[in-house]
């Protein structure tokens, strides 16, 4: 146990510094730069020679921060990243020096649930960092990623429900042994989707990454933290990108076995290869994210919401039905397959159709009111409207730098009288206090 417990802390770093180095490299191709390419062979160093640099940063704490609350926030995100990972099955039976073992540090029954109650404890890493900090843009950023991961917490659980009602089981090691059959991609594709969408949006990453948008928020709840507070706040949120990844090749890509026909060699499911088909599945998942944050811009704060509230949830809901539906009829009532497309299929299709067929509500009409000279002076139909005359605010075109008060006009000028040769000759002669003469009397 000491071993692989060990081996979890390991190999999260290694793969930390891997994703850094790997997504900064496939972004590189996708926009036609090579990457990093210096520290080490093929740049393979340059993530080492950053994490190397975090260290030797300087701590800076804010005067108006909460020290303890500081100090501690940035452990609470990284923590319960790291253990997240221990319940995940990353290969099957193995020898370890002369013991049989899986690889996998702990196999709760209710192991999934762990996971999620582990994530949520994250947020609290993040809302203390924000809080903490003692200000303003980093307790908006907090606020906003908290009722970001908090929603999409809500769309992952529920993805999770299905593969409860095919699986009988909530343990990670039970779901991996379930999909021999097929892989539970294939039997609930709508979960599976969901859950896609759901882990990017958990893990504040593009396009998703409202949480730290630095034009609304200058980097969001950790903008206050530098040196290795920062650095915990950036490994947490790599490792999570690998936990989330991992979770999903547990739960719907047969988690360590062998995709087909590979999996039909007698050898491909036994050992130490089964880690090798896990961490493939792995690194599929991780260049799936960096290929949107290539590619995707981001959204606005209250479409994403929308998304997470309006469409993921309400969908993972009526998903729900038709899974527990379709787990009665074929096992309380014996019905065939046939008879299950009949009775679900076809009523399911009707209201897809139906959907995709109604007509979109119609948008109402914007009505400006001008004032009466606007209108006498409006242009006719037909014709480009300026711009003053749009739906939002034009500030007026004739701005003026206001006068500047007596007071700071008289101070001016006694500052030039002192400083002659520093003011342009005859400017402000006709000011309050100037000479007349052909010196200067103030710097404007």
């Amino acid at each position: 146990m000491l071993i692989k417990a060990l081996l979890v802390f390991v190999i999260l770093l290694l793969l930390t510094l891997f994703a850094i180095w790997f997504e900064r490299r496939v972004v590189g191709r996708m926009q036609h730069r090579p990457g990093p390419n210096w520290n080490g062979p093929f740049g393979l160093l340059q993530s080492l020679a950053d994490a190397l640099k975090l260290h030797f940063k300087e701590g800076i704490i804010p005067a108006k921060a909460d020290k303890v609350v500081y100090i501690l926030a940035p452990a609470f995100s990284a923590i319960p990243a790291f253990l997240i990972f221990s319940i995940i099955p990353v290969g099957g039976q193995v020898t370890m020096f002369g013991e049989q073992t899986a690889l996998q540090l702990i196999d709760p029954p209710v192991g999934v649930l762990v996971a999620l109650a582990l994530a949520s404890v994250g947020v609290y890493g993040i809302v203390l960092g924000g809080w903490a900090s003692g200000s303003t843009y980093p307790l908006l950023g907090g606020l906003r990623s908290a009722a970001q991961m908090i929603s999409y917490d809500v769309a992952m659980g529920l993805s999770f429900v299905a593969v409860f009602l095919y699986a009988g089981t909530l343990s990670t090691s039970a779901i991996v042994t379930q999909q021999q059959p097929g892989w539970y991609v294939w039997l609930l594709p709508v979960s599976f989707i969901v859950y896609c969408v759901s882990m990017v949006g958990e893990t504040n990453r593009a396009p998703f990454d409202l949480a730290e948008a630095e034009g609304e928020l200058v980097g969001g709840f950790n903008t206050e933290y530098s040196s290795m507070r920062f650095g915990l706040f950036f490994l947490a949120e790599y490792i999570n990108l690998i936990n989330v990844s991992a979770i999903a090749t547990t739960l719907f890509l047969g988690g360590w076995m062998a995709p087909w026909p590979i999996s039909l060699l007698p050898w491909a499911n036994t050992g130490y290869w089964t880690m090798l088909w896990f961490f493939i599945k792995v690194l599929l998942f991780m260049f799936v994210f960096v290929w949107l944050r290539g590619t995707l811009p981001r959204i606005r704060y209250d479409q994403f919401m929308a998304i997470g509230w309006k469409v993921m949830i309400p969908i993972s809901l009526v998903w729900i039905v038709l899974v527990g539906s379709v787990r009665v009829l074929r096992n309380a009532e014996g019905f065939t397959t046939t008879e299950v497309l009949l009775w679900v299929g076809i009523p399911l299709a009707v209201i897809i159709v139906a959907a995709i067929a109604w007509p979109p509500r119609r948008k109402p009409e914007l009505v400006v009111d001008l004032p009466d000279e606007d209108v006498a002076s409006a242009p006719p139909d037909g014709t480009v409207v300026a711009e003053s005359r749009g739906t939002y605010p034009v500030p007026p075109l004739d701005l003026a730098v206001p006068v500047p008060p007596i007071r700071a006009r008289l101070a001016a000028a006694r500052a030039a009288e002192s400083t002659p040769a520093l003011t342009p000759a005859g400017v402000g002669r006709d000011l309050p206090g100037g000479s007349n003469s052909g010196g200067s009397n103030v710097v404007s």
